[in-house]
């Protein structure tokens, strides 16, 4: 069964790791602790994938724009060291071309806000080199939007916020709400012409993570007729294991060594051995997927499993080559063949059509 994912950030991984672009992705790379490689993304049924361009929310807005452009770089390689497995896409009908040649189809999202750098021409300037949605924020807030995870401080949207939402609108942009707080969802929501969109989150309802979407949301994203593309991150699926990742934050605040040495990754990893995360399984994201579906409906839900951008997954979806394991576990729930294929490649298309064209 084709997939369309909204969320890989094998782009940042590959810059941390292999800057000089050694690895080669048409190997097996599961030893080398990376979730992503081509084979992998075949086994898994990947038809088309959102790549993150992602700069992480610390980054001061001139060299996120920089860096930003960067990452769209590292995928425009890539597509073109492998042209064979991928293509590159901006449009549904990119989609469909590639779909129908057996290529993977490569679309780019941007990861925060931030990376705008408080202006329309960057925004404008992204959209020209082929990004297709923005995340209004990451974890951070930025100057004119609020963040799940940091605390309030424009009541959601400013009046520059709305702007980049009807713009995203114009340049036919998925304005993407994963990880933004409840009142910038709500904000957007109140602006957007387009249907709503998140590209990697889950239902708040079962695990109560800011990240995650509330009902009285959900009920909008129905009636936009839009898209929830689930994520597979432990934390946003049990609440133990939200409270987990709450501890492990308390313990990288307390320590003295700056987040990037050795020495830091060291004490994080001792701590961690000694403190497992609760397991998870494809059950859990089964339980997501069907809440959203009860409350937004069948047409509303997607997969984003957020791949090569969280250390820790479930104990059977440890890789892009597993989404198959998950269809399995719906189909005992009575999915049928149909409701799946809407669940893993027509819902998204839909509203990739409707906003991308």
């Amino acid at each position: 069964m084709d997939v369309i994912d909204g969320h890989n950030d094998l782009p940042w991984r590959l810059r941390i790791r292999d800057p000089e672009g050694r690895l080669d992705l048409n190997a097996d790379l599961s030893g080398t602790g990376l979730h992503t490689d081509l084979p992998r993304l075949r086994c898994g049924g990947v038809g088309a994938q959102f790549w993150s361009v992602y700069v992480p929310a610390d980054r001061p807005g001139p060299q996120a724009a920089i860096q930003v452009v960067e990452q769209v770089e590292l995928v425009r390689r890539l597509i073109a060291r492998y042209p064979d497995t991928l293509a590159p896409a901006g449009s549904a009908a990119d989609v469909d071309e590639a779909r129908a040649a057996g290529r993977i189809a490569c679309l780019m999202g941007a990861e925060g806000g931030h990376c705008i750098d408080n202006s329309l021409v960057v925004l404008r300037s992204l959209h020209r080199l082929g990004i297709r949605y923005l995340t209004l924020t990451h974890s951070r807030n930025t100057d004119w939007a609020d963040s799940a995870t940091d605390t309030p401080a424009h009541g959601g949207l400013t009046e520059f916020g709305h702007e980049v939402v009807r713009e995203l609108n114009r340049l036919g942009m998925l304005c993407d709400l994963s990880h933004v707080s409840d009142q910038t969802m709500h904000a957007a929501l109140d602006t957007t012409t387009h249907p709503a969109f998140f590209s990697h989150s889950s239902a708040r309802a079962l695990c109560n993570h800011p990240r995650n979407v509330p009902d009285d949301v959900l009920t909008r994203v129905r009636d936009s007729e839009g898209v929830v593309m689930v994520t597979f991150v432990p934390f946003f699926l049990k609440n133990e294991c939200r409270a987990w990742s709450e501890e492990l934050t308390n313990l990288e605040d307390s320590l003295d060594a700056p987040w990037d040495t050795p020495a830091f990754l060291h004490q994080r990893q001792a701590w961690i051995d000694k403190h497992p995360c609760p397991p998870t399984t494809a059950r859990d994201v089964a339980d997501h997927i069907d809440h959203v579906r009860e409350v937004a409906g069948l047409n509303a839900v997607a997969l984003g499993g957020d791949f090569d951008g969280t250390e820790l997954l479930p104990r059977d979806l440890q890789d892009v080559s597993t989404y198959p394991t998950l269809f399995a576990e719906l189909k005992t729930r009575g999915w049928t063949d149909p409701e799946l294929r809407k669940l893993a490649w027509e819902n998204a298309m839909r509203v990739l059509r409707a906003t991308c064209g």
